[in-house]
């Protein structure tokens, strides 16, 4: 099976005209709550437990939201199990031999959905689509889940992006003329060191712990802003400088960085005044002292301002169980009520049309926003989470972290460690086969560093 190159650059139209469209709603000023749309209709009672599956509500937080506030209402018992991709992706097998009849549905981002699809682990979601009546999706997510071009494999779920948050104690020492929403990384450098140098506090923070997102930041973030590339141009002179750069902008980071999993509560405490990290992640610290903190956009770089859009689906494994019950949890799930519930609990955005009446909550206004200028921004490079490694997603993820280590805490000679790292990485990608993705686009497959 193929995943077509145009599905792929679905998603990079996607992240740049569509995401958010379905959240622009009626603005009722600091309202605190977004009110549910009146709709909301149960289409059945499931027959049996549902095991939910997902890479997504990880943390703690998330989680007891998930399972407390957005399933409260299901009419039937759900056993909502989050965790990692490499996890998730070993389990499935595992429990549908175990029982056949078992009701699964997975929650996973696309890049995720595309492993799955490529081991034909889904069926497909026509039909279950077609039943989700009283509800409007975008065009291009429904276009971006037919992994072949034709089927639909998975349903929008939810979708997120990551930004950066500053105290407003922070903004008397921006640079001269700078400018939040146009922030350059040679300028974040600048204000850090400004504090650093006035106050003696470290006040730049990064989700750089266990359960942190920080290999996000160099894989959507750091990379493709200073060489327009997260995988081809990975030992490239452009990302030499960048890696020497990055050190450089660690020296005003909060040690801590090295254990915060969010960084909601380290801006909460006031231990940090700058931060990076995903929208979900970083609401609490807007839900609880709104008028303390600004979010704005990710800096530019020498080839532009790269970020990240996430898009996640929920599907349901191939097997001989009755997809039935599962589909009744995704028809919960995308109900306009449900989605606007998810929106007010977690931070994760509406796939669907919430109606005029719908509000987004004061205090998530300022992280839309900052979400929207990366996206619209003409100099912008939008840059997929990784695609179609399936349980190497993890090994994935640590080579960057490995080389953030050795690179920016160990002091290791730059040009070295790129050149290892990137071998290593060679390897994963030709364990799973994996094609490039964007913003790197090849015909090659597996997907070769330069």
């Amino acid at each position: 099976m193929q995943v077509s190159r145009g599905v792929l650059r679905n998603l990079s139209m996607l992240t740049i005209l569509m995401l958010l469209c379905s959240c622009e709603r009626r603005d009722i000023g600091s309202q605190r709550k977004a009110e549910e749309p009146k709709s909301f209709a149960f289409h059945g009672t499931p027959t049996s437990a549902i095991t939910f599956m997902s890479t997504q509500m990880n943390p703690v937080e998330e989680a007891g939201k998930m399972r407390d506030v957005i399933l409260k209402d299901f009419p039937g018992k759900v056993d909502f199990r989050p965790n990692d991709n490499s996890h998730m992706l070993s389990q499935i097998d595992a429990m549908l031999k175990a029982d056949p009849s078992k009701s699964i549905l997975l929650g996973a981002n696309h890049g995720d959905l595309i492993s799955l699809y490529e081991k034909g682990s889904l069926r497909p979601m026509d039909a279950i689509y077609a039943g989700l009546r009283g509800r409007e999706f975008s065009p291009s997510l429904i276009a971006l889940s037919r992994l072949d071009g034709k089927a639909m494999y998975y349903v929008p779920w939810t979708q997120a992006s990551y930004v950066m948050v500053a105290n407003r104690k922070a903004l008397a020492y921006l640079p001269k003329g700078a400018d939040l929403n146009a922030l350059s990384y040679d300028q974040l450098r600048l204000w850090a060191k400004d504090i650093f140098d006035k106050t003696g506090m470290k006040a730049l923070g990064f989700p750089a712990g266990k359960n942190g997102l920080m290999h996000r930041f160099f894989q959507g973030y750091l990379y493709p802003s200073f060489t327009a590339s997260t995988l081809l141009k990975f030992r490239s002179a452009e990302a030499r400088g960048m890696w020497t750069f990055f050190k450089g902008l660690w020296a005003y980071a909060h040690p801590g960085s090295l254990a915060y999993s969010t960084m909601a509560e380290p801006l909460l405490t006031g231990d940090i005044w700058i931060a990076w990290d995903h929208v979900a992640r970083l609401m609490k610290a807007f839900e609880e002292k709104p008028s303390e903190f600004v979010a704005f956009p990710a800096p530019i770089g020498p080839k532009g301002r790269g970020f990240m859009a996430i898009i996640a689906g929920v599907c349901i494994p191939t097997g001989k169980a009755d997809a039935a019950n599962a589909a009744l949890l995704i028809d919960y799930l995308t109900q306009p009520v449900i989605q606007a519930r998810t929106l007010d609990a977690t931070g994760f955005l509406p796939v669907v049309t919430l109606g005029k009446d719908t509000a987004i909550p004061g205090y998530l206004k300022g992280l839309k926003s900052a979400v929207d200028a990366q996206t619209n921004d003409g100099k912008s490079v939008p840059t997929l989470a990784p695609q179609g490694l399936g349980e190497k997603g993890t090994d994935y993820n640590g080579i960057f972290m490995l080389t953030f280590s050795e690179i920016v805490l160990d002091d290791s000679d730059v040009a070295t460690v790129l050149n290892a790292n990137a071998a290593e990485l060679q390897s994963v990608l030709d364990g799973a086969n994996a094609r490039c993705w964007l913003p790197d686009v090849s015909e090659k497959r597996p997907c070769k560093i330069e």
